[in-house]
């Protein structure tokens, strides 16, 4: 199902076509209670400095003590990415001096992270797939956070994140798109919620990118997968955490024009990180990028070499759930539904289950219809999502068996779910109470399709030599009946009435 070729996106500048080369640096927060080296709490919306422990605010003699939750979690993850795991992992120290990093270094993985390389099969909007290679994903502390609104003379630091673990996972340059780099980051969000390592909330910080951004032109990018050799590709710009799947795509697309316009000139592109100011929606310049001699990365001495045995990993992997692209094929052979359908329903953990709870025994196509039409429809305009939905499964169930036995029609039902929706009980109760059975007496349809013959001779000759005003009767009868009358029952009787 994969299709590796990239889609022709070429950007043209002054001087001729370019073409552009993505990856990302995804930052999960790890599902957890605790942070990562230290037992402190982890959660949202607490006190400034209320969850810090004297591990993360750097007291001396503190020494870390690592959480195998944490450890679990990382190693979960890379299952779930398809990315060989690392029995032998280590702690380093990356060294720099900032006011929310209290102990002047931040550990992280360099030389040898938990997880190595893997891959993720991603589609695009076309139903095409392309794959996104892993090359790590490893463990490191988020930070603090410095706030500087509070005072016009003083920052203020908030160390409740500091200590946080994070799982970093690193791409290749495989995405030529800003809508892959954007499909690419929602694909790997699902991956993460599914396995519960991350809850993927990017308004909370705690699904964040990093995106490299590079132009070329045409052709050097096929050099470089030929080869391997990174000197074909131009140089990259990093926009430094860029937490919302729009400003993804818009960053991408200013910092490669600005960079086309640099080249064009005669200037060359300096590798540098970069952030993005989505109200001018333009990246500005941040830093020079450091090099991994700037950090003086060495071994964390209180921290001994991570070894993992096989057999804990292998229950790991016995304990996964079933992964989006596994689930997606299934609902397409065991439900019959189309690729771009179990597309929609696998996006989200909680609208597949909602899906599956409301389609046993039932037509499935309309189930997954009425799922991802009018109850995502309804959601969306709640503010609300499948978590959170107030609408029981078993009620779209029942609403759909009404249309299957023909109790009511396709367009009654648009009725009946609004009055379900707004809590005026079950669909049978709601049919039931407003009288919105579909009349399928068809001597009551008939007396309706007599009446209006009788009462219009010039459609009844028109019609005759276009089958197709048809469509005038069937609507002026259910018209008449209230919407109600069996719409295959007055098409029949309209045709054998008019003699079609």
């Amino acid at each position: 199902m994969t299709d590796v070729a990239a889609p022709r996106y070429v950007i043209e500048g002054r001087t001729g076509p370019w073409e552009l080369v993505l990856g990302l640096e995804v930052h999960a927060q790890v599902a957890s209670k605790a942070k990562l080296f230290s037992g402190a709490a982890v959660g949202f919306g607490a006190g400034p400095n209320e969850q810090v422990s004297l591990v993360d605010a750097g007291f001396p003699g503190m020494l870390p003590t690592l959480n195998r939750f944490c450890v679990e979690q990382a190693v979960r993850s890379g299952l779930g990415l398809r990315a060989r795991i690392n029995r032998r992992s280590q702690f380093d120290r990356k060294n720099y001096f900032y006011p929310d990093l209290p102990t002047g270094y931040q550990i992280s993985q360099l030389y040898h992270p938990i997880v190595g390389e893997g891959v993720v099969e991603v589609e695009r909007d076309d139903g095409s797939f392309f794959e996104v290679r892993i090359e790590r994903l490893h463990l490191e502390q988020d930070a603090g956070k410095l706030i500087h609104d509070l005072s016009p003379s003083e920052s203020y630091v908030d160390l409740n994140r500091a200590g946080t673990a994070l799982m970093e996972i690193v791409s290749r340059p495989d995405m030529r798109t800003p809508d892959e780099a954007v499909a690419y980051l929602k694909k790997l969000r699902t991956i993460l919620i599914y396995l519960g390592t991350c809850d993927g909330d990017m308004e909370k910080g705690n699904l964040r990118a990093d995106v490299n951004v590079s132009v070329c032109r045409p052709g050097q990018y096929e050099k470089y997968r030929a080869s391997g050799d990174f000197s074909h590709l131009g140089t990259r710009c990093e926009i430094k955490n860029v937490n919302s799947f729009r400003f993804i795509s818009q960053a991408i697309q200013y910092e490669a024009r600005r960079q086309i316009e640099i080249l064009e000139d005669g200037g060359k592109i300096d590798q540098e990180t970069r952030l993005f100011d989505p109200n001018k929606g333009e990246t500005r310049s941040m830093r020079s990028k450091e090099e991994a001699h700037d950090y003086r990365y060495f071994p964390d001495p209180d921290l001994l070499p991570l070894e993992l045995e096989e057999a804990w990993i292998e229950s790991i992997r016995a304990s996964l759930p079933e992964l989006p692209d596994d689930k997606r094929r299934r609902f397409m052979s065991h439900y019959g539904l189309s690729q771009y359908d179990a597309g929609v329903l696998i996006s989200e953990q909680a609208k597949a289950d909602y899906f599956e709870a409301a389609a046993q025994g039932r037509d499935a196509k309309l189930v997954a219809n009425w799922v991802t039409n009018e109850v995502s429809a309804r959601l969306t305009a709640d503010g609300r999502d499948f978590a959170d939905n107030p609408l029981p499964a078993a009620h779209v169930a029942q609403l759909v068996e009404l249309i299957e036995t023909n109790v009511i029609s396709s367009k009654i039902a648009k009725e009946v779910f609004d009055h379900v929706w707004n809590g005026e009980g079950s669909p049978a109760e709601v049919v039931e109470r407003h009288g919105l059975k579909q009349v399928t007496d068809t001597g009551a349809i008939e007396k309706a399709v007599d009446d209006i013959i009788a009462a219009n001779p010039d459609k009844v000759e028109a019609v005759k030599d276009k089958p197709q005003a048809l469509g005038w009767f069937v609507g002026q009868v259910m018209k008449v009946t209230g919407g109600k009358a069996n719409p295959a029952a007055v098409n029949d009787i309209l045709k054998a009435k008019l003699g079609l």
